[in-house]
């Protein structure tokens, strides 16, 4: 299995990639494939596919904010059950993200990450596969040392519509074992920044940023 990055919407294995993102997640978690264009040619943005026998079978993206020292994972898409697509994930990301910081003179503090509550989506199908399944992701992370951060989780829509998304929650992996809070300060400043490119925010999510800006800690609770 190949860890291909894409930089480029001309590159054949992202009409691929998109195409599994459409058949996994629900329409308001899944960007335009023409607003790709300028994420995928941001240094900052890591977009890469699992490639097995020449088809893209899974996908992640993420990014490292040097000034925060901290990761944040987009999403990661596992297409196939039983290729061991998600650890081969996980792995080459974790490995890229620690050579990042290195790059920058510090140890990687943690990684950010939104995931479904399964409680309040099991409506979604997420194409089928069940390593994508809601109740599967979550306990599989959970084990990796996410926790859920104390706060009532709400993200402005991909569609841009100012509609508010619900059925997540805000989570962070500190690699400082047993971590019990995170500063609320950068989790404020590290939403306000990861959600920019979106003008048109729902009230809901500015009001959750200004409770978070209020506070001084946040607890990291076990998923």
């Amino acid at each position: 299995m190949d860890y291909h990055r894409i930089t480029k919407i001309e590159d054949p294995l992202f009409t691929q990639m998109h195409q599994l993102m459409q058949e996994i997640f629900p329409p308001e978690e899944v960007l335009e494939f023409d607003l790709w264009k300028e994420p995928l040619e941001d240094p900052g943005i890591r977009v890469f596919v699992a490639v097995h026998e020449g088809k893209v079978v899974g996908a992640t993206e993420y990014r490292y904010y040097e000034d925060f020292n901290v990761a944040m994972t987009d999403f990661t898409i596992i297409g196939n059950p039983g290729l061991g697509i998600g650890p081969f994930l996980a792995n080459h990301r974790e490995q890229d993200l620690h050579e990042l910081a290195a790059a920058n003179g510090k140890s990687l503090s943690g990684m950010f990450a939104e995931i479904y509550d399964p409680y309040r989506v099991e409506h979604h199908e997420f194409g089928g596969v069940k390593p994508m399944d809601p109740y599967v992701r979550r306990e599989v992370l959970a084990h990796l040392g996410y926790k859920k951060i104390d706060i009532n989780y709400v993200h402005p829509s991909w569609n841009n519509d100012g509609e508010a998304v619900t059925g997540l929650d805000l989570c962070f992996l500190p690699m400082e074992n047993n971590k019990s809070t995170i500063q609320a300060d950068l989790v404020a400043k590290f939403l306000i920044r990861y959600y920019a490119v979106l003008p048109n925010k729902p009230d809901s999510w500015m009001k959750m940023v200004e409770g978070i800006e209020s506070k001084d800690q946040l607890a990291l609770m076990n998923m």
